[in-house]
């Protein structure tokens, strides 16, 4: 049986785009079981305050350990991880921690994410990604041998300031998000 468990990002739940999708997809390609994990915070702007960051990963992390604390992975023949922003790097935390071997799907991953290992994994990135230096995280990706598709002025949630070619770019992440759920 296969697992799929959603890290969402503060701002950008499980209801938009890259997540909605990659849910339909991956209950297409054979996920029986999917967890959508949702947070609460409302402290405000964290971008750029590293004191902050690290508080609402720990507000956070302990609400998805609280969130999956029923779930007996052991059960599970596949575990995949998709996140987003902050959830990449509580999806990472999480499965190191739990000494899981999961797959991972990292959409728009900020450079902590890497702080964590990933054997298995891909990742999406804008290069007007306010939130990341886009070439630091270029390079930690490569440095874990995790391939990273980089979007040409699209931001952090993948997009531009024109719908028609959000969508273009959006079948495209999906496509290489199915290519990558396809591949075993």
């Amino acid at each position: 049986m296969k697992l799929a468990v959603f890290f969402p990002g503060i701002g950008y739940h499980c209801d938009k785009p890259l997540l909605y999708y990659s849910r339909k997809l991956v209950q297409e390609c054979g996920y029986k079981k999917t967890i959508t994990l949702s947070y609460s915070y409302d402290g405000g702007n964290i971008r750029g305050n590293e004191e902050k960051m690290q508080q609402v990963f720990e507000i956070l992390y302990a609400q998805a350990e609280k969130s999956l604390s029923a779930i007996d992975f052991n059960k599970y023949d596949e575990i995949l991880f998709i996140s987003k922003s902050v959830g990449t790097i509580i999806a990472s935390a999480y499965a190191e921690k739990h000494n899981l071997k999961c797959r991972q799907i990292l959409y728009t991953p900020l450079e902590y994410t890497y702080d964590y290992k990933h054997d298995n994994a891909i990742a999406f990135i804008g290069t007007s990604d306010p939130w990341s230096i886009v070439p630091e995280v270029q390079e930690l990706s490569q440095k874990q041998k995790v391939p990273i598709y980089v979007y040409e002025n699209t931001n952090h949630s993948l997009e531009t300031e024109d719908t028609l070619e959000n969508l273009k770019i959006l079948q495209d992440v999906m496509l290489k998000t199915r290519e990558y759920l396809i591949k075993r």
